[in-house]
């Protein structure tokens, strides 16, 4: 779990002094925010994480909202983990991050039996990247595979990924039956130098590739064909936070639900565009009327091509 503090300048940034800005503080995590995307978007979702023990009420309520059955350790020794988010006026974000109790999480806080009745076991990378989290993310993929669980996985930080040995993280994750990088990371996985070129490299190791390209919509690839580009839907950007999180989340609720590799797609990448509108990583907050259409609010299907 995260506490995102979202600060968003509202002039030019005076470094070395004072800038007036919008500041808000809200839940996050990227794991978390693609659970509540997950769950606003009708799916059943158990979610798994830990965090401090004054916010775990709290947090636990939050994914609550959106209709995810969040199992939370309760950490007494460290605070939850917190990332402040500078979003510039083109909607785009830059993070420092504080993992915090994130870095505490045990194999314990995630059973294998979680995995009893689901459908897919969905990770982040930033299980991956800290020594004391890499078990838990091995053991959980090692628990999938034995009970017939696909794994879906989204690497989730470029910067993190350049710290790993070249091929770590893939070697890790190969066989995912989804992955979900987005373009900087595509290049720090592939080191190849266009879009469709990096798809088409990492679907050597992945059933299907997902990659995201921000307002440049996705390019999606699938073992043992051709790379093909799905366009995005135009949208204002206010913040980018989480954009990515919505775009997993709406592609695995499509792809659960029997609909075909493209439509997912589609969906996805209008999900995406609108979560950049409104601030912060997480949906809108559900309201009654929200309650009885899980999928609120859900753009309009594209006529057919």
């Amino acid at each position: 779990m995260i506490n995102d503090i979202l600060v968003k300048p509202l002039s030019e940034i005076v470094w070395g002094s004072d800038t007036v800005s919008v500041i808000s503080a809200r839940p996050g995590g990227s794991a978390a925010n693609q659970a509540a995307w997950m769950g606003h978007l009708g799916l059943d979702v158990v979610f798994a994480g830990r965090c401090g023990a004054r916010d775990h009420e709290y947090h636990r309520g939050e994914l609550a909202r959106h209709g995810v059955d969040a199992r939370l350790a309760c950490d007494a020794g460290a605070e939850t983990g917190s990332i402040v988010i500078l979003v510039s006026s083109d909607g785009e974000r830059t993070m420092f991050t504080d993992r915090g109790a994130n870095l505490r999480l045990t194999p314990s806080d995630v059973p294998g039996e979680l995995l009893d009745e689901a459908a897919v076991l969905h990770l982040t990378g930033y299980t991956f990247f800290s020594p004391s989290l890499r078990p838990v993310a091995l053991s959980l993929i090692e628990a999938a595979r034995a009970r017939g669980v696909p794994v879906t996985v989204d690497p989730g930080s470029a910067a993190f990924l350049a710290r790993l040995a070249p091929g770590e993280f893939v070697g890790w994750t190969s066989g995912a039956a989804v992955c979900f990088p987005n373009l900087d990371e595509g290049y720090v996985l592939t080191g190849e130098p266009d879009p469709l070129s990096m798809a088409a490299s990492l679907a050597k190791r992945y059933a299907v590739v997902a990659l995201k390209l921000g307002g440049g919509g996705c390019v999606l690839a699938v073992q043992g064909e051709d790379p093909v580009r799905v366009a995005a839907r135009s949208a204002d950007p206010r913040d980018t936070t989480g954009a990515g999180d919505a775009f997993c989340a709406a592609f695995l609720a499509r792809w659960l639900s029997g609909q075909s590799l493209t439509d997912a797609a589609e969906f996805a990448v209008d999900i995406a565009a609108t979560a950049i509108t409104t601030l912060g990583g997480r949906p809108p907050p559900p309201t009654p009327s929200a309650r009885l259409s899980p999928a609120f609010p859900v753009p309009a299907p594209r006529p057919p091509a």
